[in-house]
């Protein structure tokens, strides 16, 4: 059995990875176990990111730490990561930065904002910087409960909003990343057409 550990940032992060996921690909759990490791924040991802994957048990695993950008240096933040990682002897972890935030791979897909919150009309700005260039918005949080006018919460609305994601046309280049590293991570199952 193939074990992917996703080691993340926060819960958000793994509402996101299981929804998206379980839309998305079929896997049979007999062949991939999937684990979500949430940390309370960025601070205690890096804090115990080496101890943890050093001490991992489990044979034949993939690692992938995934974390926000938060207005940080994208390349530092990902070599300080991969440091970490071979400081815990698994160089071949896969580290994926989420540019600037979780919710810019949301912005990415107007449409997948308005199915999931069950919302209207904010596709219809698709040409604005906010949906064309989601990546270089420092606070896409903020512009997510802005647009939605509150109804985004973190937790809920990435419950929601994940399943709906359409990589075929989603503008986040952080969210194409990601997806292609789980294309590859689960190449032996096949992907639905969603």
């Amino acid at each position: 059995m193939k074990t992917i550990a996703f080691f993340l940032e926060e819960l958000s992060a793994k509402v996101m990875l299981e929804g998206f996921i379980n839309a998305h690909f079929r896997y049979d759990p007999a062949e991939f176990d999937l684990q979500y490791r949430v940390h309370e924040g960025k601070q205690d991802l890096e804090n115990h990111l080496e101890n943890r994957i050093k001490y991992w048990k489990t044979p034949d695993t993939v690692f992938v730490v995934m974390r926000d950008q938060d207005g940080g240096d994208c390349l530092a933040i990902k070599r300080k990561l991969k440091v970490k990682c071979e400081a815990a002897g698994h160089p071949e972890a896969i580290v994926r930065i989420a540019c600037h935030e979780l919710e810019s791979f949301y912005l990415g897909d107007p449409a997948a904002i308005e199915k999931g919150l069950e919302i209207h009309h904010i596709g219809k700005h698709d040409r604005r910087k906010l949906f064309r260039q989601p990546d270089s918005i420092d606070q896409p949080s903020k512009q997510l409960a802005y647009i939605t006018k509150n109804k985004y919460q973190k937790i809920d609305g990435s419950r929601k909003i994940a399943p709906c994601l359409n990589p075929a046309i989603n503008t986040s280049k952080s969210f194409n990343v990601l997806y292609s590293t789980l294309c590859r991570l689960l190449e032996d199952v096949e992907e639905t057409a969603k």
